[in-house]
């Protein structure tokens, strides 16, 4: 399959690490190309903040890093991390030796944040950058502060947990491709079940991101639009088979077709209809 299929585990484990080795487990061997982390302290996002507490119990320590790294390698998926600050940056580029980021919808007008990541373009070869919330001239900007990244993909992405159908707009997948044709396009996707996704590897999606869970009816916004172990699958399965339904872009006729059009356009003779 050529579409990478990326499992944001997030701070869908609730701070509970055995649950988090579960998921891990779970998306690399329901096909998930990627395993998504967060890395951030909720000291980061000040003791006044409404989410502060949530924050707190979620948030992954260093040495948790290490170990879903670890295992992420041991169980053949890529180790992948949101970063937020320039701190946060350095421990996952420096001390985890990382070369790929993710950067949240949230960071995208962070232009400190971009221009450093930029700096590290030595070491950073490859960044997905979501875009939920953005306007085309927001994303332009980044796209150039990001200008130095070997690798860099756009995910479309709609900010609302989860999305209504009637925000989802993947329509919007192949705007963004005409507008930045040099660069991979994906979908991160918050809306309820997998049509979304298929629709968007259709539409041109080259990667697709989705939450990652045990049970969508698990309490928090980043379950109810999330896959869990089954339906990680199904998508997988699907993805698959429509790549192969996708074809080509010329038009003309398969060799199966050949075999059947000799007698399919034989003349018909005028006949009956009286």
């Amino acid at each position: 399959m050529k579409t990478i299929v990326m499992a944001e585990i997030g701070e869908n484990h609730y701070g509970r690490w055995d649950v988090c080795r579960g998921m891990v487990e779970e998306a690399a061997a329901n096909g998930a190309t990627i395993a998504k982390f967060q890395t951030y302290t909720a000291s980061q996002f000040g003791k006044d903040h409404e989410w502060y507490e949530w924050f707190q119990g979620v948030e992954m320590p260093e040495e948790v890093h290490f170990q879903m790294q670890e295992l992420c390698a041991e169980k053949g998926i890529e180790f992948l991390s949101s970063t937020f600050t320039i701190r946060s940056t350095d421990f996952l580029v420096d001390k985890m030796g990382q070369t790929s980021l993710k950067l949240a919808s949230s960071r995208i007008v962070d232009h400190e944040l971009l221009d450093y990541v930029n700096s590290r373009a030595d070491q950073v070869k490859t960044v997905y950058l979501s875009t939920g919330g953005a306007t085309l001239p927001e994303i332009h900007d980044a796209v150039d502060r990001l200008a130095r990244i070997d690798s860099l993909s756009l995910l479309h992405c709609v900010s609302q947990y989860p999305t209504d159908d009637h925000n989802v707009n993947l329509r919007a997948i192949p705007t963004i491709k005409a507008e930045f044709p040099h660069l991979p396009v994906g979908y991160s996707d918050h809306s309820r079940g997998i049509e979304a996704c298929l629709a968007a590897v259709a539409l041109g999606a080259e990667l697709l991101e989705k939450h990652f869970t045990y049970h969508t009816r698990m309490p928090g916004d980043d379950h109810e639009g999330a896959l869990t172990p089954e339906t990680l699958r199904q998508l997988v399965t699907q993805v698959s088979r429509l790549e192969v339904m996708l074809g080509s872009d010329e038009k003309g006729p398969v060799p199966d077709e050949t075999k059947a059009l000799s007698q399919l356009r034989g003349k018909l003779l005028e006949v009956d209809f009286d």
